[in-house]
């Protein structure tokens, strides 16, 4: 029944006027782009990675263009059974190389392998022996066969009419071996995403899963290599044009030298139109479980870049990571943002947050981009939106907000990872990991549950606890405090205490630091120290706290973010807990550090901290010295 329906739409798309066909590719591909949301984001994301530096206008042009090409090729697919000899040759025709091409294969038989690539009118190819200048002989074409058995027949009936033969990739590569022993040719595509069994390459900045059978079987029977494709001249007109591919004799070599030629070609306008963004090319290396590291049967990156030149991979694949919103947790995050960095070598890594942590992120350099949200208020969303225009491939939440979810929602990411805990529900992420049943938060620390969620989704490495080291740093005489607490005033250890432990120390200086809303309790803690005692709180901004903070001797401080960023750069760190739990939030970086907590206490936190005794204190602060 499908092949009768195929002979009768077929036969009256032969018939009718070139006129009436552009038509229907305008309103198809129009349609392609309205109607099929997935396939547009895929075509205009393959665009913008591959073309980052050409203007928004010129890529929707070419996607645009793409699209009613596509409708174009599919048209010409469906008559090409029904279109004469004579028609053929004046659509078709080959371009000068390949005709030489042609007739010097024809006078000196050899094996060949014919390269091919999805351009727009490539049902044309399947004309290669009608249209060459001289007979050809003992060409076969390797094709993945069709689900449906008679449409299977029908098409391997109408394309190899020519002479070409069909091979599938399941039963024909026994044939593919035989017509290159006899000196005949064998074409395969090889643009296709090539899956696990495929080798990592780049590709137009982007890592991707190649194919290694032109070369292989190149090397196995030293056969020639051109790349054979269409270039669309017109509606349904073509030239066939060959280019041959030098390489090393490899199987590597081969691999590499056509991607490169494929790049070659998509640096022509009228060529990078008529490829097939919409296909999903470089999707191999997405999949949720195995998207935070690179895997695949065989690896040729080193190679690859040694060939171009390159020191290191360019940074394609678009990891954006929504920060938690308190300093703290932001913090306790950036050893993971360091092993994606590493699990990940390819990844352009892009950190949203807050606007009043971008500075000091910045000079951290921990990542690619730092991105400062858009602030609440009317147009929010729109503005959050916007952000959809640069593709990201992959958003990891390590908020747990529905905002959050909203925010990664509406910019049209396709794959959203975030933490699912039992009774809170998260529609909005594309991927969750799941907490395991019976998981106690209060045992485990923070760092250590984002571990396990991005090694769910293939993180390979471990987090980075290193210190940073900012421009400039250098321990200094000082013995910082911070007193207050932005979020919970009974993180804070009483005033007089803290007076106390200045008093301990008759022959040191000492910093106070806090933020504006601190000023109060700073001031009181200072009183009558004189110039020993330097309060700074609520006059420096963050970036300016990161550099005072580095150059610290020691600090001693409530459970605050500052203790956390302090950690981040090496300081040594006096922590004081007392309500909060130190197994969960505790400071994560290689650096010396004690955490106290008032006697008595369990290790989970929970008892007041005006019980901690400040002789504990002193006795920390003179070991860490």
């Amino acid at each position: 029944m499908i092949p009768l329906l195929l002979n009768i739409i077929g036969r009256l798309i032969a018939l009718l006027p070139e006129v009436v066909l552009t038509a229907v590719c305008v309103a198809l591909g129009e349609l392609i782009l309205w109607f099929l949301p997935r396939r547009r984001r895929v075509l205009r994301s393959n665009l913008h990675h591959a073309f980052p530096q050409k203007p928004r206008a010129w890529r929707r042009g070419i996607a645009r263009e793409s699209s009613r090409r596509l409708v174009e090729t599919a048209l010409l697919s469906l008559a090409a059974p029904f279109l004469s000899e004579a028609r053929i040759r004046t659509i078709a025709s080959f371009g000068p190389d390949a005709e030489a091409y042609a007739r010097d294969v024809g006078a000196r038989p050899r094996p060949v392998i014919y390269a091919t690539l999805h351009l727009a009118l490539w049902e044309s190819e399947a004309w290669y022996t009608l249209l060459s200048p001289v007979p050809l002989h003992d060409i076969g074409i390797i094709f993945r066969p069709l689900d449906s058995p008679s449409v299977d027949a029908y098409v391997k009936r109408t394309r190899g009419r020519f002479g070409m033969s069909l091979l599938s990739r399941k039963e024909g590569f026994a044939e593919a071996l035989s017509l290159l022993r006899r000196k005949g040719g064998v074409a395969l595509l090889f643009d296709q995403n090539a899956g696990m069994q495929g080798a990592l390459t780049l590709l137009l900045g982007r890592v991707c899963s190649s194919t290694e059978l032109p070369g292989v079987l190149a090397a196995k029977f030293g056969a020639d290599v051109r790349v054979v494709y269409p270039r669309r001249t017109g509606f349904w007109r073509v030239v066939i044009e060959s280019e041959p591919i030098e390489f090393d004799g490899t199987a590597a070599g081969v691999t590499l030298a056509l991607n490169r030629r494929f790049e070659l070609l998509m640096q022509r306008d009228e060529l990078a139109a008529s490829w097939l963004w919409a296909h999903d090319r470089w999707r191999n290396q997405d999949m949720p479980r195995r998207r935070l590291r690179l895997e695949a049967k065989r690896n040729l990156l080193d190679a690859d870049l040694a060939g171009r030149g390159l020191d290191r991979m360019p940074r394609g694949t678009r990891v954006w990571i929504r920060l938690p919103n308190w300093l703290g947790d932001v913090v306790m995050a950036l050893p993971l943002v360091r092993a994606i960095r590493a699990s990940r070598p390819e990844a352009e890594i892009t950190l949203l947050c807050g606007k009043g942590t971008v500075g000091l992120l910045e000079s951290l350099a921990v990542a690619d981009r730092v991105v400062a949200l858009p602030l609440k208020g009317p147009g929010y969303l729109a503005r959050v939106a916007s952000l959809g225009d640069q593709y990201p491939d992959v958003w990891i939440l390590f908020t747990n907000s529905l905002r959050g979810d909203l925010e990664a929602r509406v910019a049209r990411c396709p794959q959203r990872f975030g933490i699912g805990r039992a009774g809170k529900w998260r529609p909005l992420l594309s991927h969750s990991y799941r907490l395991p049943d019976g998981y106690d938060e209060a045992r485990h620390h923070q760092l250590e549950l984002w571990t396990d969620f991005l090694r769910f989704f293939g993180l390979a490495r471990d987090p980075d606890l290193a210190p940073f080291v900012l421009p400039g740093a250098g321990r200094g005489r000082e013995i910082g405090l911070i007193a207050g607490s932005q979020n919970n005033p009974g993180k804070r250890w009483p005033v007089e205490h803290w007076r106390a432990l200045i008093e301990a120390f008759p022959e040191r200086r000492f910093a106070l630091f806090g933020t504006a809303s601190d000023a109060a309790i700073t001031r009181q803690i200072a009183q009558g120290f004189g110039d020993r005692v330097r309060d700074t709180a609520g006059s420096t901004s963050l970036q300016a706290f990161a550099s005072e903070l580095g150059r610290l001797d020691l600090l001693v401080s409530n459970d605050t973010g500052g203790m956390h960023l302090a950690n981040a750069l090496g300081v040594p760190v006096v922590g004081l807990f007392g309500p909060t739990n130190p197994v969960r939030t505790g400071p994560v970086f290689n650096a010396p550090r004690r955490i106290l907590l008032p006697p008595g206490s369990a290790a989970t936190g929970g008892s007041p901290l005006a019980q901690l005794p400040v002789q504990d204190v002193v006795n920390a602060v003179r070991d860490l010295q």
